[in-house]
Protein backbone atom coordinates (compact mmCIF):
# COMPACT_ATOMS: atom_id res chain seq x y z
CA UNK A 1 0.00 0.00 0.00
CA UNK A 2 1.14 3.38 -1.29
CA UNK A 3 1.36 6.23 1.39
CA UNK A 4 2.40 9.73 0.16
CA UNK A 5 2.68 12.86 2.16
CA UNK A 6 1.11 15.74 0.75
CA UNK A 7 0.82 17.93 4.08
CA UNK A 8 2.06 17.29 7.46
CA UNK A 9 2.05 20.96 9.29
CA UNK A 10 -0.36 22.49 12.03
CA UNK A 11 -0.45 25.63 10.20
CA UNK A 12 0.57 27.14 6.39
CA UNK A 13 3.55 28.78 5.93
CA UNK A 14 6.61 28.61 2.75
CA UNK A 15 7.02 24.94 2.67
CA UNK A 16 4.00 23.92 4.88
CA UNK A 17 1.18 22.10 3.73
CA UNK A 18 -1.66 21.36 6.39
CA UNK A 19 -1.93 18.20 6.66
CA UNK A 20 -3.12 15.24 4.01
CA UNK A 21 -2.37 11.86 3.76
CA UNK A 22 -3.00 9.91 -0.30
CA UNK A 23 -3.70 6.18 -0.16
CA UNK A 24 -3.31 4.19 -3.10
CA UNK A 25 -3.77 7.47 -5.11
CA UNK A 26 -8.00 7.04 -4.52
CA UNK A 27 -8.87 8.29 -0.68
CA UNK A 28 -7.67 11.01 1.31
CA UNK A 29 -7.34 11.32 4.89
CA UNK A 30 -7.77 14.36 5.80
CA UNK A 31 -7.66 16.94 2.97
CA UNK A 32 -5.91 20.36 3.88
CA UNK A 33 -3.50 22.40 2.01
CA UNK A 34 -1.43 20.10 0.98
CA UNK A 35 -4.01 18.67 -1.76
CA UNK A 36 -2.99 22.11 -4.21
CA UNK A 37 0.38 20.27 -5.01
CA UNK A 38 -1.74 17.34 -6.51
CA UNK A 39 -2.64 17.96 -10.27
CA UNK A 40 -5.69 18.18 -12.07
CA UNK A 41 -5.61 14.53 -13.06
CA UNK A 42 -4.65 13.41 -9.33
CA UNK A 43 -7.35 14.61 -8.38
CA UNK A 44 -9.65 13.80 -10.37
CA UNK A 45 -8.90 9.96 -9.25
CA UNK A 46 -9.66 10.55 -6.13
CA UNK A 47 -13.06 8.46 -4.87
CA UNK A 48 -12.98 9.25 -1.34
CA UNK A 49 -11.93 11.90 1.29
CA UNK A 50 -12.09 12.29 5.26
CA UNK A 51 -12.41 15.96 5.01
CA UNK A 52 -13.17 18.04 2.06
CA UNK A 53 -10.78 20.69 1.03
CA UNK A 54 -11.85 23.23 -1.75
CA UNK A 55 -10.67 21.13 -4.15
CA UNK A 56 -14.40 20.28 -5.45
CA UNK A 57 -14.34 23.59 -7.57
CA UNK A 58 -11.60 22.25 -9.47
CA UNK A 59 -12.47 18.76 -10.23
CA UNK A 60 -16.15 18.85 -10.19
CA UNK A 61 -16.53 19.13 -13.82
CA UNK A 62 -13.92 16.44 -14.69
CA UNK A 63 -15.61 13.80 -12.81
CA UNK A 64 -18.72 11.16 -13.81
CA UNK A 65 -19.26 10.39 -10.24
CA UNK A 66 -19.33 11.90 -7.11
CA UNK A 67 -16.79 11.98 -4.31
CA UNK A 68 -17.29 10.34 -1.64
CA UNK A 69 -16.45 12.68 1.81
CA UNK A 70 -16.57 10.00 4.93
CA UNK A 71 -17.12 12.33 7.89
CA UNK A 72 -18.93 12.12 11.61
CA UNK A 73 -22.04 13.02 11.48
CA UNK A 74 -21.52 16.26 13.16
CA UNK A 75 -18.72 16.82 11.05
CA UNK A 76 -20.98 16.85 7.87
CA UNK A 77 -23.64 18.97 9.82
CA UNK A 78 -20.60 21.50 10.20
CA UNK A 79 -19.72 21.37 6.37
CA UNK A 80 -23.26 21.77 5.01
CA UNK A 81 -23.99 24.73 7.68
CA UNK A 82 -20.47 26.71 7.37
CA UNK A 83 -18.84 26.03 4.71
CA UNK A 84 -21.27 24.57 1.74
CA UNK A 85 -24.23 27.00 2.65
CA UNK A 86 -24.51 28.54 -0.49
CA UNK A 87 -23.27 31.58 1.26
CA UNK A 88 -19.13 30.52 1.58
CA UNK A 89 -19.42 27.75 -1.48
CA UNK A 90 -22.23 26.59 -2.95
CA UNK A 91 -23.59 22.99 -1.63
CA UNK A 92 -21.95 20.61 -4.01
CA UNK A 93 -24.05 17.72 -2.65
CA UNK A 94 -27.11 19.63 -4.22
CA UNK A 95 -25.89 20.57 -7.59
CA UNK A 96 -25.57 20.28 -10.61
CA UNK A 97 -28.80 18.05 -10.12
CA UNK A 98 -30.24 15.58 -8.46
CA UNK A 99 -29.18 12.46 -10.84
CA UNK A 100 -25.75 14.18 -10.96
CA UNK A 101 -24.42 15.27 -7.89
CA UNK A 102 -20.54 16.36 -7.27
CA UNK A 103 -20.53 15.37 -3.72
CA UNK A 104 -22.32 12.69 -1.42
CA UNK A 105 -21.59 12.96 2.31
CA UNK A 106 -21.13 9.17 4.03
CA UNK A 107 -21.63 8.85 7.65
CA UNK A 108 -19.10 7.11 9.81
CA UNK A 109 -18.74 6.53 14.09
CA UNK A 110 -15.35 5.78 15.66
CA UNK A 111 -14.60 1.85 15.43
CA UNK A 112 -16.64 1.61 12.18
CA UNK A 113 -14.64 -0.84 9.61
CA UNK A 114 -14.99 0.65 6.19
CA UNK A 115 -13.81 -1.13 2.41
CA UNK A 116 -13.16 1.27 0.30
CA UNK A 117 -11.32 0.85 -3.18
CA UNK A 118 -10.08 -2.27 -1.90
CA UNK A 119 -8.45 -1.24 1.46
CA UNK A 120 -9.64 -2.02 4.85
CA UNK A 121 -9.70 1.14 6.85
CA UNK A 122 -10.83 1.09 10.56
CA UNK A 123 -12.10 4.62 12.38
CA UNK A 124 -9.81 5.40 15.42
CA UNK A 125 -11.15 7.65 18.55
CA UNK A 126 -9.68 10.71 18.83
CA UNK A 127 -10.20 13.54 21.70
CA UNK A 128 -10.24 17.11 20.64
CA UNK A 129 -11.91 20.59 20.66
CA UNK A 130 -14.22 19.54 17.54
CA UNK A 131 -15.75 15.88 16.55
CA UNK A 132 -12.19 14.27 15.20
CA UNK A 133 -11.27 10.65 14.68
CA UNK A 134 -8.03 8.91 13.91
CA UNK A 135 -7.78 6.21 11.40
CA UNK A 136 -5.85 2.85 10.70
CA UNK A 137 -5.62 1.08 6.72
CA UNK A 138 -4.31 -2.12 6.74
CA UNK A 139 -1.53 -2.83 4.13
CA UNK A 140 0.67 -5.61 2.88
CA UNK A 141 3.26 -5.81 6.03
CA UNK A 142 0.64 -4.06 8.85
CA UNK A 143 -1.80 -1.61 9.42
CA UNK A 144 -0.53 2.70 8.86
CA UNK A 145 -2.35 4.15 11.71
CA UNK A 146 -2.65 7.77 12.33
CA UNK A 147 -3.95 9.84 15.53
CA UNK A 148 -5.72 12.45 13.88
CA UNK A 149 -5.95 15.85 15.82
CA UNK A 150 -6.31 14.53 19.84
CA UNK A 151 -5.02 15.16 23.29
CA UNK A 152 -4.29 12.07 25.76
CA UNK A 153 -6.41 9.39 24.32
CA UNK A 154 -5.98 5.82 26.64
CA UNK A 155 -8.97 4.68 24.31
CA UNK A 156 -6.11 5.02 20.92
CA UNK A 157 -3.75 3.29 22.33
CA UNK A 158 -6.36 0.33 23.45
CA UNK A 159 -7.09 -0.32 19.96
CA UNK A 160 -3.54 0.29 18.85
CA UNK A 161 -2.38 -2.10 20.79
CA UNK A 162 -4.13 -5.04 19.19
CA UNK A 163 -3.25 -4.29 15.50
CA UNK A 164 0.05 -5.44 13.99
CA UNK A 165 0.96 -1.63 13.50
CA UNK A 166 4.04 -0.86 10.53
CA UNK A 167 3.95 2.42 11.01
CA UNK A 168 2.22 5.29 13.62
CA UNK A 169 1.68 8.97 12.68
CA UNK A 170 0.88 10.79 15.55
CA UNK A 171 0.64 14.68 15.78
CA UNK A 172 2.87 16.87 18.30
CA UNK A 173 1.52 20.75 17.37
CA UNK A 174 2.73 22.31 20.35
CA UNK A 175 6.24 22.67 22.08
CA UNK A 176 6.33 22.21 26.32
CA UNK A 177 6.31 25.48 26.17
CA UNK A 178 3.17 25.83 25.16
CA UNK A 179 1.37 22.85 27.34
CA UNK A 180 -1.12 25.27 28.70
CA UNK A 181 -2.33 25.90 25.00
CA UNK A 182 -1.95 22.03 24.05
CA UNK A 183 -4.10 21.16 27.00
CA UNK A 184 -7.11 23.71 25.86
CA UNK A 185 -6.78 23.30 22.94
CA UNK A 186 -6.65 19.18 23.09
CA UNK A 187 -3.29 18.48 21.31
CA UNK A 188 -0.09 16.98 22.41
CA UNK A 189 3.33 18.56 23.19
CA UNK A 190 6.28 16.56 23.55
CA UNK A 191 5.69 15.65 26.95
CA UNK A 192 2.38 14.44 26.15
CA UNK A 193 3.77 12.97 23.68
CA UNK A 194 6.25 10.82 25.79
CA UNK A 195 3.20 9.55 28.27
CA UNK A 196 1.06 8.74 25.30
CA UNK A 197 4.34 6.66 24.02
CA UNK A 198 4.63 5.11 26.94
CA UNK A 199 1.17 3.31 26.87
CA UNK A 200 2.47 1.77 23.59
CA UNK A 201 2.87 -2.33 23.82
CA UNK A 202 7.22 -2.60 23.75
CA UNK A 203 6.94 -6.06 22.41
CA UNK A 204 5.14 -4.35 19.11
CA UNK A 205 7.67 -1.79 18.32
CA UNK A 206 7.00 -0.02 15.34
CA UNK A 207 8.53 3.36 13.20
CA UNK A 208 6.40 6.63 14.67
CA UNK A 209 6.26 9.58 12.29
CA UNK A 210 5.89 13.34 14.15
CA UNK A 211 2.98 15.39 12.14
CA UNK A 212 0.83 18.55 12.56
CA UNK A 213 3.75 20.59 14.26
CA UNK A 214 3.29 24.42 14.53
CA UNK A 215 6.09 25.86 11.69
CA UNK A 216 7.12 28.36 14.41
CA UNK A 217 7.80 25.78 17.12
CA UNK A 218 9.09 22.59 14.94
CA UNK A 219 12.46 23.18 15.76
CA UNK A 220 12.28 22.96 19.03
CA UNK A 221 9.52 20.11 19.15
CA UNK A 222 12.27 18.30 17.20
CA UNK A 223 14.79 18.79 20.51
CA UNK A 224 12.42 18.35 22.69
CA UNK A 225 11.17 15.09 21.13
CA UNK A 226 14.76 14.09 20.82
CA UNK A 227 15.75 14.32 24.67
CA UNK A 228 12.50 11.55 25.67
CA UNK A 229 13.79 9.48 22.47
CA UNK A 230 17.24 9.21 23.93
CA UNK A 231 16.05 7.98 27.11
CA UNK A 232 15.52 4.03 26.17
CA UNK A 233 12.02 2.40 27.16
CA UNK A 234 12.06 1.04 30.35
CA UNK A 235 10.93 -1.90 29.65
CA UNK A 236 12.69 -2.71 26.34
CA UNK A 237 15.60 -1.40 26.73
CA UNK A 238 15.26 0.25 23.19
CA UNK A 239 14.87 3.76 22.17
CA UNK A 240 12.11 4.72 20.65
CA UNK A 241 12.26 4.74 16.40
CA UNK A 242 11.04 8.39 15.68
CA UNK A 243 11.13 10.17 12.65
CA UNK A 244 9.44 13.78 11.60
CA UNK A 245 7.47 13.63 8.53
CA UNK A 246 8.10 15.98 4.99
CA UNK A 247 5.67 16.51 2.44
CA UNK A 248 6.29 14.31 -0.66
CA UNK A 249 7.39 11.40 1.44
CA UNK A 250 6.19 8.29 0.49
CA UNK A 251 6.49 5.32 2.00
CA UNK A 252 4.91 1.61 1.22
CA UNK A 253 3.16 -0.25 4.23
Amino acid sequence: MKVRVLGCSGAIAQGCRTTSFLIEGRVLIDAGTGVGDLTLEEMRQIDHVAALPLMLDAVSSLRSTPVQVHALSATIAALQAHVFNNVIWPDFSRIPSAAALFLIHKELETAQALHLVGLDIEVLPAIHTVPAVGYAVRGRSGWWAYSGDTGPNPAFWQRINQLPVAMLVIETAFSNHESALAQRSQHLAPHTLAQELAQLNPGRPCPIYITHTKPSETQLIVEQVRRFDAITHPSSGEPHDISWLQAGQEFEV
